[in-house]
This record gives C-alpha cells, structure tokens and sequence, in this order.
C-alpha cells in the first residue's frame, strides 16, 4: 500500500563543481552570496563547499524538503541570477550527483562538544 502523504524528510542536493584555473575566490564568493539569498528567500537551511584540490569543489544544499526544494526559485531577488551567473563562469563543469532525501534525524552541531573544547583550551 503506497502512502500518499508528502516526504517531509529533510532534503540534500550534491554537486560537483570543476573550476577554470584562478577563479576559486571568485566562485566561492559567489557560492556564498548566492547560498545566503536561497536561505532568506526561498528556505533552505544553507549549504556547504568543500575542496577536494585546487579546482574541483564539491558541494552540498540543504533542505526541509524535497517539496521545499522542487518549489523554490521564484522568490529570488535579480542578485541571484548574477551570484548564479558568475558561479557558471568560473566552471569548466557542474554536475549534479546526488540527491538524498534523510532516513533518521541526525546529530549535527555547528561546534564540538564541550568535552573537546575544554581540551584545547587548555594548549
């Protein structure tokens, strides 16, 4: 028996980014600018970038749905399309790889746990 109420299981989208050589600031300038506008615009919770070597980054966008995610992008501001914009020029290739959709609440906290900033604290 299928179940017809929507997934509100928070949402993940993965990317690939390989950049043109010496536009990594300007990619990850943009990254942020443009991931700051999808969070005050459209509700996502953020998103994060990481380097795998000098020109390929990947990255991920969070968010509280897959609904959430499928509806969003008619809120943003024209800045966008130019965060955006600049994104694509700085990219040999985006690709994106995956999108997952959450089994079980995680624990992801923005800081150690208390334990460990005591620990290096104290160097």
């Amino acid at each position: 028996m299928a179940n017809s109420t929507p997934n509100t299981s928070p949402f993940t989208v993965v990317y690939s980014f390989e950049l043109k050589e010496n536009t990594t600031e300007q990619f990850i300038e943009a990254w942020k600018s443009l991931t700051e506008l999808i969070y005050e615009f459209e509700g996502s919770y953020g998103s994060r970038l990481h380097k795998v070597n000098d020109c390929h980054f990947v990255g991920y966008a969070q968010w509280p749905s897959r609904m959430v995610f499928e509806q969003s992008g008619n809120n943003l501001p024209e800045a966008a399309t130019i965060y955006r914009d600049q994104m694509r020029g700085c990219c040999i290739k985006i690709e994106k790889l995956l999108e997952l959709e959450s089994v079980a609440k995680d624990l992801i906290q923005n800081k150690q746990h208390d334990r460990f900033n005591a620990k290096n604290t104290s160097l």
